[in-house]
């Protein structure tokens, strides 16, 4: 069957349309992204501003037409971070619902980190062992750990690289008190969930997905995404170490024009580099491998391990 995923995040609104059955590979047929940005659409008190509902319902109207075009049986579509913590989401859902017919639900932090950790599992396989998975997004960072296909351990922290850029880094390039400052908030907030994850022992595979994670290993040298899905990509902490000060002292039309960084994103790479750092230093990862695989995956393996065979 063919289906349509429709993940409304906080830096794009992205329809992942594929070719599954239960027991095999998902296909990938067609992709639909606009860079929304909706988590920088909100308004002093945290409200997606009129403008921002607005644009998000035409977006989601473009992207479920583009699905009918398609040919897709079902469209699996949810809401992450943005829309979750957004205090007029009631308000956003139901314009969305009244304009588009769409019924968009919100997945939880924990559920992000749920499903990411799925899609990982599933690609790597059981012989990747004992897996920690971190993904960093536009509003949450989502770290889970286990050895079965549900992890032992799953946390969404608010460390987005989005929503990091927008509280913390003002400037372009950004002063050096504020790179500072967010540092120490960023470890801060990760400190507190080492000891949750460190009593299940050390991971065998540590895995890290999402746009951040491949931007950073793209510019630390790892493969274009060009040459292909199966080659393997790594980030070391030494490199992305040495990456971070570099980064800090950018522009955000210099951090554009490095390999692999799209402009759209460039201006919030730091603030990812950052979390990123900061979560591999504070879980001892000395070096992690991309995933290709993500949430959008995990939304479509978990609905094909529910329909009926």
């Amino acid at each position: 069957m063919r289906l349509g995923v429709l993940d409304v995040g906080s830096n794009t609104v992205h329809l992942l349309v594929v070719d599954a059955h239960p027991g095999a590979r998902p296909l990938s047929a067609h992709s639909h992204k606009v860079e929304l940005r909706l988590a920088e659409l909100l308004d002093e008190r945290g409200s997606v501003t009129p403008e921002g509902i607005q644009r998000l319902v035409s977006v989601i109207g473009d992207a479920v037409q583009a699905a009918e075009d398609k040919g897709c049986e079902d469209l699996l579509p949810f809401a992450t971070s943005a829309v979750r913590e957004a205090t007029n989401a009631d308000e956003v859902l139901a314009r969305v619902k009244a304009e588009t017919g769409i019924d968009l639900p919100i997945l939880s932090g924990d559920d992000e980190a749920r499903l990411t950790f799925l899609a990982v599992r599933r690609w790597f396989g059981w012989s990747a062992g004992k897996l920690l998975v971190l993904d960093i997004g536009g509003g949450s960072l989502e770290i889970a750990y286990g050895i079965d296909e549900e992890p032992d351990a799953a946390v969404s922290l608010p460390l987005g690289a989005g929503r990091l850029t927008s509280a913390w880094l003002p400037g372009d390039p950004p002063a050096p008190a504020d790179v500072k400052a967010l540092r120490r908030h960023a470890r801060a907030q990760i400190a507190r969930t080492v000891g949750e994850f460190s009593r299940f022992g050390t991971p065998d595979h540590v895995v890290a997905t999402s746009k951040t994670f491949k931007q950073l290993a793209r510019i630390a040298g790892a493969a274009r995404s060009a040459e292909g899905l199966y080659v393997q990509r790594d980030l070391t902490r030494k490199a992305l170490e040495e990456w971070v000060p570099r980064l800090a002292a950018m522009t955000t039309a210099q951090r554009a024009a490095l390999p692999g960084v799209s402009e759209g994103r460039a201006h919030q790479l730091l603030a990812g580099a950052l979390v990123a750092e900061g979560a591999m230093d504070l879980f001892g990862v000395d070096d992690l491998e991309i995933c290709p695989w993500a949430l959008r995956e995990g939304v479509i393996l978990r609905r094909l391990d529910h329909l009926p065979t």
